[in-house]
């Protein structure tokens, strides 16, 4: 931990008011960190009463300086960034696997309890519910009331048109509906803020006096110039006459990038010679990625940007300013994806898998063109529909204003503090 970071560990007594709310996130990945700087930046401009704890891991602090800069910034604010031990840290599970998956769950019970205990939290917000929902369920009584946030709920993905369930989804359906029928009878427990406006829907249905409240997924837009938009394209080198199709975020197998360059294989010559894809975004543990696509750059007369690096939140948007089409073509995705809420912003229709929450709510906003991802001449139609016609035959440009709106980072973390 850095000498700028490590003086604010279990540091209380700042406190002003009888609310100790504690943010418990163990993640420091993906939108974990954007999810908590939204948070913590209105809490600090609103002048919320109370004190604010947000533990984090070690790893946290070392990455995502700018949200620590927050609580360093005005003594008043009240907000507290506290770090598990470096030991604690270590034994962590992280490997993504069934088993490795419900070891964490109870790791993080246990940190839970402990840190909610000796910071004197009066209500927790447990921002990724998902990871910790089966220990919540069978453990004991927690250690202060507590609220989540649902990323991923399946149990209603049965009452999608086009859902047919693996029998590992089957088992996950009956784990979700297992643990919710416990977990809503628990007295400390009292909000579960969904991602998923069905699944919030279907859960008020159940027994229990927790309330289930639909929850912006946020995303904070930074105005983007026509002049910025071309300076980018300039730089990317992307060539004048083409249509740019972007795949952005981390390149993995689940994300459904193997079907889009077999899908790409699959169009004629002259459907490829009007196409640039640009990918951005780390390629990770996927070697075999950059294999496939020099083959077909090699291959085919398409243009293939990469920009193999983490983009930071501030600079992500022109990279959606300067594209015709934005694609998500992930395979069995569950829950919802800020990919959509960026391509709305942008007023740019997306090319997403027809499967879940996605599938369903770019058909209900208008967004763009569902198909079934998992094959690649599925896709190539989607790619083909794209290149012949023009987007305002497939998008809803009003809608897609509206959907951005809906999920500013303003309304996301508004929600959360009307609630808990």
């Amino acid at each position: 931990m850095s000498s700028k970071t490590k003086d604010f560990r279990l540091n209380s007594s700042r406190a002003s008011g009888d609310r100790k709310l504690l943010l418990f996130d163990l993640f420091f990945t993906g939108h974990h960190a954007g999810y908590i700087l939204h948070l913590v930046k209105y809490w600090s401009e609103h002048k919320l009463p109370g004190r604010l704890d947000v533990l984090v891991t070690p790893k946290f602090l070392e990455l995502h300086p700018d949200v620590i800069d927050i609580a360093l910034k005005d003594a008043e604010n009240n907000i507290n960034f506290v770090a598990i031990s470096p030991e604690e840290e270590a034994l962590l599970k992280f490997e993504d696997s069934s088993l490795n998956r419900i070891v964490r769950s109870f790791q993080e019970w246990n940190l839970f309890y402990k840190y909610a205990k000796q910071l004197g939290s009066t209500q927790c917000l447990l921002m990724y519910f998902d990871s910790i929902l089966l220990s919540l369920a069978l453990r004991r009584r927690p250690p202060c009331p507590f609220s989540g946030i649902y990323f991923r709920p399946i149990f209603h993905y049965s009452e999608f048109a086009e859902f047919m369930p693996s029998g590992h989804e089957l088992i996950l359906q009956r784990r979700d509906n297992f643990v919710l029928s416990r977990l809503l009878r628990n007295s400390n427990f009292q909000t579960l803020f969904c991602l998923d406006p069905f699944a919030a829907e279907r859960i008020r249905k159940f027994k229990g006096n927790v309330k289930a409240i639909y929850l912006p997924d946020p995303v904070q837009i930074y105005n983007t110039s026509e002049t910025q938009s071309q300076k980018m394209r300039q730089t990317l080198g992307i060539d004048p006459d083409k249509k740019v199709f972007l795949m952005f975020g981390v390149l993995q197998k689940r994300k459904g990038i193997y079907q889009l360059l077999d899908a790409i294989e699959l169009l004629p010559s002259e459907l490829c010679q009007q196409l640039c894809l640009l990918l951005v975004g780390p390629i990770g543990s996927e070697p075999l990625i950059k294999t496939r696509i020099t083959e077909l750059a090699e291959a085919l007369p398409i243009q293939i940007i990469s920009h193999d690096q983490f983009v930071p939140d501030q600079e992500i948007q022109p990279y959606f300013q300067v594209t015709d089409v934005i694609l998500a073509p992930y395979i069995h995705h569950i829950g919802m994806s800020a990919i959509l809420v960026r391509a709305a912003a942008a007023q740019k229709p997306v090319l997403a898998s027809n499967y879940g929450l996605m599938g369903q709510m770019v058909k209900q906003h208008k967004l763009g063109i569902t198909v079934d991802s998992s094959v690649p001449s599925e896709i190539a139609k989607g790619l083909t529909q794209f290149l012949v016609s023009p987007s305002t035959e497939f998008c809803d440009f009003s809608s897609m204003k509206s959907f951005a709106k809906q999920n500013s980072a303003e309304n996301y973390a508004k929600t959360i503090f009307k609630y808990i």
